[in-house]
């Protein structure tokens, strides 16, 4: 097959889940398929470690969207003799006139379930182009079993049509020096006390403002000083959750550390005490397993599709009943067993997912898609 691959997110929303996705996903297909061939449609530099002898990298201006997907992609699919072409930002950007084989990954419905937490401008890009994409494709990937069940809530398309394949995380996730890391933090961002961590965005959908108030609850009945810090760019809704802590009283014992590189997320979550995501919403969540990955206590939510990420290996809650987030975080940090176990439990089941698996299942759909249209099932 020669396959080809829209790549520019990897460099267009470099930090974000599809960006992250796209690049470990597109990676690993090249280092385990020398059989096939591989078209990457690439935004930017940084491509030197995707070459291949068996991969060709087409550069695409970041200014001419329009042109590239509907007039510059059906030509060059038919030029390049592109059997199978990938979209993996939610098939946005799809084209009508591509005559191969259209595989296209739709991460979550967020949109159609919690619209009030989405940009006006994406809501309304995303609500428009989504029926298309999948009345169009001939294949969706999804993270999730529960992604795949609100896709079929919402769209009443074969179920044979939707495949899930689950995310990972990076590889420089795992067990760190604990001292080290607690220095570390000390001299950069002036972290002192243990601390319950929270790394993510501030969209309501996250819900931080339930475990701002779950914190102010306990802090006053725990023996020693303990931090919240939460982790994330300073957008969305993180100033109102500043004036949340001032109002609470607990802008002392709360730090935002605003941006954070990812090559530091590891650290924090090594030296937390707890990691906690009351989520309301994930089409997989990778934080929760990011911290499994590095033996950090798990406390998250019970619902959508943090579940099948987690399994047993954390304290699921009800993110809608604060008295739940404030008895779990309490009960962790006053046990120390308690703590190891989850600890040990986290790891376990974090190394039953690998990026690696993500793309043979991927390649996987590759070779059932096009089986299927070449009529030979």
């Amino acid at each position: 097959m020669n396959i080809g691959i829209d790549a520019r997110p990897i460099n267009l929303y470099r930090g974000s889940g599809i960006g992250t996705y796209t690049e470990n996903v597109t990676r690993e297909l090249l280092n385990l398929d020398s059989k096939n061939s591989y078209t990457l449609y690439w935004y930017g530099t940084d491509y030197e470690t995707f070459k291949h002898n068996n991969c060709k990298i087409n550069i695409i201006s970041r200014g001419h969207h329009n042109f590239f997907e509907n007039c510059y992609l059906p030509y060059n699919t038919i030029k390049n003799n592109i059997d199978i072409y990938h979209i993996p930002q939610n098939g946005i950007g799809l084209s009508e006139d591509l005559s191969c084989i259209k595989v296209v990954t739709i991460h979550d419905l967020i949109p159609y379930v919690m619209p009030e937490t989405v940009g006006k401008g994406y809501l309304l890009k995303f609500l428009k182009s989504i029926p298309l994409v999948v009345e169009k494709c001939d294949a969706i990937i999804t993270v999730s079993e529960y992604s795949k069940k609100d896709l079929l809530k919402f769209f009443p398309i074969n179920p044979d049509k939707i495949y899930v394949t689950p995310l990972a995380a990076n590889s420089n996730y795992k067990i760190m020096d604990k001292a080290y890391c607690s220095g570390y933090l000390l001299n950069n961002y002036g972290i002192k006390n243990k601390f319950i961590l929270y790394i993510g965005g501030f969209s309501p959908r996250k819900n931080v403002k339930a475990l701002i108030y779950a914190f102010s609850k306990i802090k006053k009945s725990l023996t020693q000083p303990v931090s919240l810090v939460i982790v994330g760019s300073n957008k969305d809704d993180l100033n109102n959750l500043k004036l949340l802590c001032d109002k609470l009283r607990i802008s002392k014992e709360v730090i935002f550390t605003g941006y954070v590189k990812e090559s530091e997320l590891p650290i924090f979550y090594n030296t937390c005490e707890v990691f906690a995501y009351p989520s309301l919403y994930e089409g997989f969540g990778l934080p929760p397993l990011e911290a499994m990955s590095c033996g950090a206590p798990v406390i998250t939510s019970n619902i959508t599709s943090i579940p099948e990420v987690v399994k047993d290996s954390g304290i699921l809650i009800d993110p809608f009943k604060s008295s739940e987030i404030e008895n779990a975080l309490w009960k962790v940090l006053n046990d120390e067993s308690l703590r190891n176990d989850l600890k040990v439990r986290g790891i376990k089941n974090s190394a039953t997912f690998s990026w690696k698996k993500t793309a043979e299942k991927t390649l996987d759909i590759y070779n059932a898609v096009y089986k299927k249209a070449m009529g030979e099932v």
